[in-house]
């Protein structure tokens, strides 16, 4: 049988791709009907019969007898000599079902078909990727390190989906080996032509809730929910947190004893430092829940501007700032206000913005990166710690400081 090699192969495709038996007699049907399009220059009248499993397959193509030299359309209708060829008792007006043979379609286009039936195969596979991965989006999921490559890790899963995971969606510190097992969150799921595009991330807030979700009982059962997070990936986050049930501790029960809970999330982040705090409505402890571990004095609120003037002890200010104005920038996204922290009992400072005709307004924006943008809140640092917190050179701090000084000593 001259199509053996092709409708072997259909097995081959249900099999391999586990597509149903429905879908692939559909699939089937429209690469043999685009086939004879081109071949005939229409298909409506020809009837398909296939039975993948046995691997049969019949074409049979219907046409109305017509008088000799009456025929206008080869493929509608028929001479009745050459109807009677097949059947001596036609007559004209009848109907003539003729059995095409896939050898009658020329071997190029046999050949054709066979790529066409692979294509869309292929195209069936893409799509059911799309979706199964488009409802994942949002959700940790795991897979293997296959390839590293400059500015991004392409991974494979168990059934073989290519996910990647970009540079800029990996944590600073991460280090990750070929054969390695990651978790990330699934960020996005596109389709570029027709072939899925899975993007996976580790610095997503999300990817920090949806921790909080698989590693502690109560987030899952619902007891206690994740009200909002916010990260600098890598270097320090703030989870804001609160249950509807009086008898329970929302932020002992997600910290652990000793951090025994939040001890796995923390390693799975590369030692990111994790701030656990209980949600409320009210806007003034919130805000200073948010500056944890600074201890506010007092503050004012302004919600038509969204802001809020902290009051602190000036011991306090460096802990509300943090590292690199890691605390107070993260308490600010959480809180959603900007926060202005002002030193108790200091009377007379001086805005950083004063000294623009001395000072490269570039290094004041330095500064004001790390929360300093008075002179007594530079005064009041070491120039070493300057140093390490800014990117500035030694000798750059310590010409501010000398200018800054002698404003208050005039």
């Amino acid at each position: 049988m001259e199509n053996i090699a092709l409708i072997e192969s259909f097995s081959e495709f249900k099999d391999d791709k586990f597509i149903d038996r429905v879908t692939l007699m559909s699939i089937l049907e429209d690469v043999f009907r685009n086939a004879l399009k081109k071949k005939f220059g229409s298909d409506d009248n020809f009837d398909i019969i296939i039975n993948p499993d046995k691997g049969d397959l019949e074409i049979w193509r219907n046409r109305i007898v017509v008088g000799d030299g009456e025929v206008e359309d080869d493929n509608q209708e028929i001479s009745l000599t050459a109807a009677q060829k097949i059947e001596p008792d036609f007559e004209v007006g009848e109907d003539v079902s003729e059995e095409v043979k896939l050898i009658d379609l020329g071997r190029r286009s046999i050949l054709a078909l066979r790529q066409n039936l692979i294509s869309k195969i292929h195209e069936h596979d893409n799509t059911n990727i799309y979706k199964q991965f488009k409802e994942l989006e949002g959700e940790i999921y795991t897979a293997e390190v296959h390839h590293i490559r400059h500015r991004a890790i392409i991974m494979l899963d168990d059934e073989g989906n290519e996910i990647i995971l970009p540079k800029e969606r990996q944590i600073p510190s991460d280090f990750f080996r070929k054969g390695e097992n990651v978790r990330g969150v699934i960020e996005s799921v596109e389709l570029k032509g027709n072939k899925p595009s899975i993007i996976m991330s580790r610095t997503s807030p999300l990817f920090l809730e949806k921790l909080f979700e698989s590693e502690i009982p109560e987030v899952f059962d619902g007891l206690i929910t994740v009200k909002k997070v916010v990260r600098i990936p890598g270097e320090k986050a703030k989870v804001a947190v609160d249950s509807y049930d009086d008898r329970i501790d929302p932020v002992g029960a997600c910290v652990g004893m000793k951090g025994s809970r939040i001890h796995g999330i923390v390693r799975e982040l590369g030692n990111e430092n994790i701030d656990v705090i209980n949600y409320t409505n009210n806007l003034q402890l919130y805000i200073t829940r948010a500056l944890s571990p600074a201890k506010v004095t007092s503050i004012k609120i302004n919600e038509e501007t969204s802001r809020a003037e902290v009051m602190l002890r000036p011991e306090e200010v460096s802990k509300a700032i943090g590292r690199g104005g890691h605390n107070i920038r993260l308490a600010g996204q959480l809180t959603g206000f900007e926060i202005d922290v002002f030193r108790e009992g200091v009377e007379e400072d001086v805005e950083l913005t004063e000294f623009s005709d001395e000072i490269d307004s570039w290094i004041i924006e330095e500064f004001a990166k790390i929360g300093l943008d008075t002179a007594k809140s530079i005064l009041e640092q070491e120039v070493s710690d300057l140093v390490k917190r800014t990117d500035l050179e030694e000798e750059t701090v310590s010409e501010v400081v000398k200018i800054l000084k002698s404003e208050f000593e005039d």
